[in-house]
């Protein structure tokens, strides 16, 4: 989580000034752009429970556990509607998902051919499980193994 603070002392804001500001920090942290930013003023008392929230919102991400058949039905649903590539005249099957007992969430794919999976596809799966399970603010390990 970002907080951006003093931001009382900024003269010239316009009406969509934070928005913009915003847009312009994640643009700097990509690819982190997954990361709450909260605008605070410590003397104006602006927002500062609301960041205190969102640091217990994301400490909660951080430790939430995904039943592994609920997992499976959304991710394998996920895979079947944008498909792994085929390498070398062999389609990459991905099987099953479960997720590992790590600090932060991790994931584990089981697949025919682990080794083969590029980055993108890798970032699409992290995307999935970020928009289906809210894992905002908190880094997302995916890993492949041979089935």
């Amino acid at each position: 989580m970002v907080l951006v603070n003093k931001w009382d002392l900024i003269d010239e804001k316009a009406t969509n000034s934070a928005r913009d500001y915003e847009k312009e920090l994640k643009n700097r942290m990509a690819p982190f752009v997954d990361v709450p930013i909260i605008f605070t003023s410590v003397p104006d008392k602006q927002r500062i429970f609301k960041a205190i929230e969102v640091a217990l919102q994301v400490a909660e991400n951080r430790t939430k556990k995904i039943p592994t058949s609920k997992l499976n039905d959304v991710m394998l649903k996920a895979i079947e509607t944008y498909k792994p590539p085929v390498v070398r005249g062999t389609p990459i099957k991905i099987k099953y998902v479960t997720q590992l007992p790590t600090y932060t969430p991790a994931f584990a794919f089981f697949a025919n051919l682990p080794d083969d999976i590029k980055q993108p596809y890798k970032n699409y799966l992290e995307n999935q499980l970020r928009s289906h399970f809210d894992f905002q603010g908190v880094p997302v390990k995916i890993f492949f193994r041979k089935k």
